[in-house]
C-alpha cells in the first residue's frame, strides 16, 4: 500500500526540524490534510502528510508562509483549480515587480544624470513640490523625518525651501518608494549620488534587488515543482485506492 507507513508528529517534526506543536497547528490550518486517530487518539499521519509537508515547507521559501497556507488549505479543500490560481497570482505579482524594477533603473538612471532643474532663485515651497511629483506634502515631511530631505527653512516664515538638488533627491525617492524599496534602503542610493554625484550606489541597490527577484524566483519555481509532485503522489493514491476498493469480484477461472 502506497499510504501503508505510519508517522508520529514527532517523526515529521524532525524531518522539517519543527516542534511536534507546529505540525499539529499546520494540520489545524488545512497545511497537512486531516489526519486519522489511534484509539487512544493520537494523530497518525501517513505518506500523504509527509509529502504535503514537505511541499508547504517548499512553497514557503518563495511564495511565504501566508500565501502557502492558502495554497496548501485549498488544495485539501478539494479545489486544485483555486490553489493553481493563488499560485498564478503569485508568480504575476512577481512579474509586474519585476516590470516595475526594471522602469525603475532606467527612469533612476536618467534622473541621476540630469543636471538639478531650473528653480526660481527662492526655490520652491513644500506644495509646489509636492504638485510637481504628484505626492502628497505628508509623504515629504516623512521623508524628511527619515532623514532622506532636509530642506532649509526660510527665515521669519519657517517654511520649508526646496533647492534644485533637494527636488532631485525627492524625485528619486518617489521613484524608489514606487518600486516597494523601504526608507532605509534608499538612504545609500542617496548619500552615493550625493558623494560627487555618484550613481555606483544607485546602481548597486537596484542590482541586490535584481538578485533577490532571481532568488525568490528560483525559489518559487522549486515550490512549484514541489507542489506538482503532491497533487500528482495524491492523485495517484486516490486512482489506486478507487481501483481496489468494491466493484464486482473478477469471475473465477
Amino acid at each position: 500500500m502506497m499510504n501503508a507507513q505510519r508517522f508520529r508528529p514527532v517523526d515529521l517534526a524532525r524531518l522539517v526540524g519543527v516542534s511536534t506543536q507546529q505540525v499539529r497547528n499546520y494540520e489545524e490550518a488545512g497545511v497537512l490534510p486531516p489526519a486519522a486517530r489511534t484509539d487512544s487518539g493520537y494523530r497518525a499521519f501517513t505518506e500523504v502528510h509527509r509529502r504535503a509537508l514537505v511541499a508547504y515547507r517548499t512553497l514557503a521559501k518563495g511564495y511565504g508562509p501566508v500565501a502557502a497556507t492558502r495554497i496548501m488549505r485549498t488544495v485539501h479543500d478539494g479545489d486544485v483549480p483555486g490553489a493553481l490560481a493563488l499560485v498564478d497570482a503569485a508568480h504575476a505579482a512577481l512579474h509586474e515587480e519585476r516590470t516595475r524594477l526594471r522602469a525603475a533603473s532606467e527612469a533612476l538612471e536618467a534622473l541621476a544624470r540630469e543636471e538639478p532643474a531650473a528653480l526660481p532663485d527662492s526655490g520652491l515651497r513644500i506644495g509646489e513640490v509636492a504638485a510637481l511629483l504628484g505626492v502628497r506634502t505628508s509623504a515629504l515631511r516623512v521623508w524628511e523625518a527619515a532623514g532622506l530631505l532636509a530642506p532649509e527653512r526660510e527665515r521669519g516664515t519657517k517654511y520649508r525651501v526646496y533647492s534644485p538638488a533637494d527636488v532631485r533627491d525627492a524625485r528619486l525617492i518617489h521613484t524608489l518608494r514606487r518600486s516597494h524599496y523601504f526608507l532605509e534602503q534608499i538612504r545609500p542610493v542617496l548619500e552615493g549620488l550625493r558623494r560627487e554625484g555618484s550613481t555606483e550606489a544607485l546602481r548597486a541597490a537596484v542590482g541586490a534587488r535584481g538578485e533577490a527577484l532571481t532568488a525568490r524566483t528560483l525559489a518559487m519555481l522549486e515550490g512549484a515543482g514541489a507542489l506538482y509532485g503532491y497533487l500528482s503522489y495524491v492523485t495517484a493514491t486516490a486512482t489506486t485506492t478507487e481501483s481496489t476498493a468494491g466493484g464486482p469480484e473478477p469471475s473465477p477461472t
